[in-house]
């Protein structure tokens, strides 16, 4: 939670450097942020590439865990799309290239924004950021209603890391391994989604 806040605080400082001219040009030029989002996509890559234990989830829980990750792309896609009839500004598209960010509100928030504009974008940043809060502070009340997978799906790509602790909390540590393969499926889904959405 106090990255989250950490990275919130980050953005708004960002934004009002930008509006008040206290940047220098070179850093507002849209090639940046571009190279900037190679960077993050590369690093993505390499703790993905990097993840062991999740070989061992694999073999450990079969095909089966495979329907974690599913169930968390499709019931994120149909809360989208009835956010889209609820939000008479907001098309289907952009609702679902919102909800594709999948609490990975740093890189989501970059690939919407340099796409879409900053508007979208800080719409992604701030709803993805608020589904790491949800699950950071309703994870006892969704475990105990929902079941121990449901902080899985609900955390998205934060299953891995910062969200973790949570889950392991309430749900136990048998579903360590889920959270992390989990995480890790849909931390590599989300540049494919939203590129996929963007291109609509």
């Amino acid at each position: 939670m106090k990255q989250s806040l950490i990275y919130l605080l980050l953005f708004a400082a960002g934004v009002i450097l930008a509006l008040t001219g206290q940047l220098p040009d070179a850093l507002l030029n849209d090639d940046i942020s571009k190279w900037i989002l190679y960077g993050l996509l590369f690093l993505v890559g390499i703790q993905i590439g990097s993840g062991k234990k999740i070989l061992l989830a694999v073999k450990r829980f079969g095909p089966a865990i495979a329907l974690i990750p599913l169930a968390t792309t499709v019931g994120t896609f149909a809360g989208a799309g009835v956010s889209s009839l609820l939000l008479p500004g907001r098309s289907l598209i952009d609702c679902l290239c919102v909800g594709a960010g999948f609490a990975y509100y740093s890189l989501s928030s970059i690939l919407i924004s340099e796409f879409r504009g900053a508007e979208l974008g800080t719409v992604a940043l701030l709803a993805n950021i608020m589904r790491e809060f949800i699950v950071l502070l309703l994870a006892p009340w969704m475990v105990r209603h929902f079941g121990k997978l449901a902080p899985i799906c609900a955390g998205g790509a934060t299953t891995m890391d910062t969200t973790l602790p949570i889950i392991t909390r309430y749900s136990g540590s048998d579903y360590v391994v889920v959270a992390l393969f989990h995480g890790m499926v849909i931390d590599f889904s989300v540049p494919l989604w939203i590129s996929f959405f963007l291109s609509l």
